[in-house]
């Protein structure tokens, strides 16, 4: 009976059982706790966690009025979730959210020794800087665009069969992202037709497999008493996916190794030559490796997959599109990556695209207390995990004019940065844990689709379903099938 009675007083307070298990041992504070929905005893608002969290948090941050910073439970687990500018900006500007919380399946896939999750503190300063000298340099970056521009002719090859079929784009596009991210950290390339390398096929599966165990809601990360059940096979899952992904990498590290004076410098190679404070060990290379293909290959094939979408739906954009590329391009060749910084136009579509359609509208944002902090006049206990719903702000109408309205021409009006200056829209995140490759990933999107749209005409065929699915990332739930019409004969090449 007292059990059931404790459950019940920590259940009472704001924000369920977890804010009520803190304040009831905690010294008292002038700070109030933020407002938020009890959710049930014991397990809290696990269920908001479900489906489409993004929108089912928004609308209990509404439903509380709790907007600006919401606190709730996940079973045992203290969150604030915070759907406003300002307090975003608090949140992932402040020191005191440096850290990111670690997931068993994060802790499990060895994402803890990579940039996403590695503790803060001076072993992820060191990765920062080597990303930022050195596998995400311009010079890198440049280095690798004859690259793209080569899996940009194989998508528009691929698409371009000759039939009047409609085509499903979502394989290609998967496809190619992984072959770009093949070419720029292991220096290895394949052809997309055809079939499938063994060891590309063994790379999509580690992919694959790692996906689905990220994007699970893990019982166990929450509920400290089912965590030795291992209930939804999570943790056996990741024991059965780390051996073969270390001898995956492992395999191709020890190949550069063996071969030093290969002429193409890819993201192995830049590893293998760090020398003093930033050398790594291998278990470390095969954890930032397995990351950098792991993170790199969903997101830029999602974004293109919403980008087309739209312009299929909305055919005026995709004139207005055309006409750009046409007085850029012209009609005589095909599109290159330095015509990318002259489309205008097409970089306020992608802002709008990711303004609607983020990848990442929330999981991807969690930062946890590593100490007391206040934000926004609530004292925020250490321990805690914050949450920023990207996707609410994007869709807010005291943020932006009618937000469910899709209007490039809002971004063509008013000059917005996306890479997290301005917490309006920040996909890629902001502060300390901002993505560090975020610019490679624009710059492939803006290319590939400007290429994608300059060669073809995007017909919807049938209607185009904006459901969306959320795993670890938020993609279509009905894959973008389209028909196509050549717009430049093939023989107009350079």
């Amino acid at each position: 009976m007292a059990l059931v009675l404790t459950a019940l007083l920590h259940w009472s307070f704001p924000g369920g059982s977890a804010w009520g298990k803190y304040h009831t041992i905690a010294p008292l504070s002038t700070h109030r706790t933020p407002p938020g929905p009890r959710g049930l005893p014991l397990l809290g608002s696990m269920n908001l966690m479900s489906g489409l969290a993004h929108r089912r948090l928004a609308a209990a941050a509404a439903s509380n009025r709790a907007t600006r910073l919401m606190a709730l439970s996940l079973g045992a687990t203290r969150v604030v979730v915070s759907s406003d500018p300002e307090v975003a900006r608090e949140i992932l500007q402040s020191p005191s959210f440096a850290d990111r919380p670690i997931k068993e399946s994060a802790f499990g896939l060895m994402f803890h020794r990579a940039i996403g999750f590695a503790p803060y503190g001076l072993y992820w300063r060191s990765l920062r800087r080597i990303a930022a000298n050195h596998l995400f340099s311009p010079r890198q970056i440049a280095a690798s665009s004859p690259h793209r521009a080569r899996i940009a002719a194989q998508i528009v090859a691929s698409l371009d069969d000759g039939s009047e079929r409609p085509v499903r784009v979502r394989h290609v596009l998967k496809r190619a992202s992984l072959n770009n991210i093949m070419t720029s950290v292991f220096g290895q390339r394949y052809e997309l037709d055809g079939e499938e390398r063994e060891d590309v096929q063994e790379l999509r599966s580690l992919v694959d497999e790692g996906y689905d165990l990220l994007g699970k809601l893990n019982w166990s990360d929450h509920l400290p008493l089912l965590g030795a059940l291992d209930l939804q096979k999570i943790r056996s899952r990741c024991d059965r996916l780390v051996p073969k992904v270390n001898r995956f990498v492992g395999r191709i590290i020890e190949q550069h190794r063996a071969d030093p004076t290969r002429d193409h410098q890819d993201f192995v190679d830049v590893l293998l030559s760090l020398r003093g404070n930033d050398s790594l060990t291998d278990s470390d290379m095969v954890a930032v490796l397995w990351e950098m293909v792991f993170r790199g290959t969903d997101t830029v094939a999602v974004l293109i997959e919403w980008t087309l979408a739209r312009l299929t739906m909305h055919r005026e954009v995709q004139a207005r599109v055309q006409e750009e590329l046409y007085r850029v391009v012209g009609m005589h060749r095909e599109v290159t990556e330095l015509d990318s910084g002259q489309l205008t136009y097409l970089h306020a579509v992608l802002k709008e695209v990711l303004r609607m359609h983020p990848p990442g509208p929330l999981l991807s944002w969690a930062r946890l207390a590593t100490s007391d902090v206040v934000v926004d006049g609530k004292l925020i206990p250490r321990g805690t995990t914050a949450m920023v719903n990207m996707w609410a702000i994007m869709h807010d109408q005291r943020v932006w004019a009618k937000p469910d309205e899709f209007r490039p021409e809002r971004f063509m009006e008013e000059e917005i940065p996306i890479f997290g200056s301005d917490l309006r829209i920040a996909p890629f995140g902001s502060g300390r844990r901002n993505c560090p490759g975020k610019g490679l990933a624009m710059d492939t999107v803006v290319f590939w689709v400007a290429a994608l749209v300059h060669e073809f005409e995007w017909l919807p065929s049938p209607e185009v379903d904006l459901s969306e699915v959320l795993g670890l990332s938020c993609e279509m739930a009905v894959p973008l099938t389209v028909g196509l019409k050549r717009r430049r004969p093939k023989n107009e090449k350079t």
